[in-house]
């Protein structure tokens, strides 16, 4: 495996963009999406992305770059076509072990964007490690085919009732076992057909019949024969 895949909380957090381009532009709106403050550096920035920026509480920084850029900033994107450029801001980022992206550049990267399926709270991210973006950009297709946009709102069904189901259940076995049965079951298929609120009912039901139970515990006494205890 050459990359570690991990979804990284940018909200509230700084990034810099090094360029102003239709490239900047397209990894910015993914950046503000996620909730980060753009601060985008270039001596020319495209009308969209000021705008972008701006709207989004960031700042942009008509001028070249310098490494005083990176102060305060967690990820780093360079996205220019001055590859002597990109391969500072990527040397600078990774002199200070801050993540680096450098687009179209995998070996100057210490980070690299996949293709995403966005259902949120749920997110499926498929990468080729750069070797191949067209291939990770068609399986994404694929898959939006699969996971229609109602496995989102699945997902934020059951984020609305986690904590009250850890606190009835509190044996990770357990909730595993009630999870399973809501995402295979009539819940889950109540709630994809577009009926939240009758999914939230058998939710809500299920929860009030589901008494906490002691994990069962098995003491072999006789070869191939069990004697259950609780």
């Amino acid at each position: 495996m050459d990359y570690l895949p991990l979804f990284h909380n940018l909200r509230g957090s700084r990034v810099l963009v090094v360029g102003g381009g239709e490239i900047a532009l397209r990894k910015s709106r993914l950046l503000a999406e996620a909730g980060a403050q753009l601060r985008v550096v270039a001596p020319e920035i495209e009308p969209q992305l000021r705008e972008l920026v701006t709207g989004s509480g960031g700042e942009c920084l008509l001028r070249g770059y310098v490494e005083a850029d990176l102060n305060g900033c967690g990820l780093i994107i360079a996205a220019t076509d001055d590859e002597p450029l990109n391969a500072q801001v990527s040397a600078d980022a990774h002199r200070r072990c801050v993540p680096v992206n450098v687009v179209d550049a995998p070996a100057l990267c210490s980070v690299i964007f996949p293709a995403i399926v966005d259902r949120s709270p749920l997110i499926v991210a498929i990468s080729s490690g750069g070797d191949a973006p067209v291939l990770a950009r068609l399986i994404r297709a694929k898959i939006e085919t699969w996971i229609p946009s109602t496995y989102g709102q699945l997902a934020g069904l059951a984020a609305r009732f986690r904590t009250q189901v850890k606190n009835l259940l509190p044996d990770v076995q357990q909730r595993r076992s009630f999870w399973e049965d809501v995402f295979q079951g009539p819940i889950a298929d109540r709630q994809l057909a577009g009926q939240g609120a009758e999914a939230e009912r058998l939710l809500l039901a299920k929860i009030a019949g589901e008494p906490p139970k002691k994990p069962v515990k098995c003491i072999w006494s006789v070869p191939g024969r069990a004697i259950r205890t609780y």
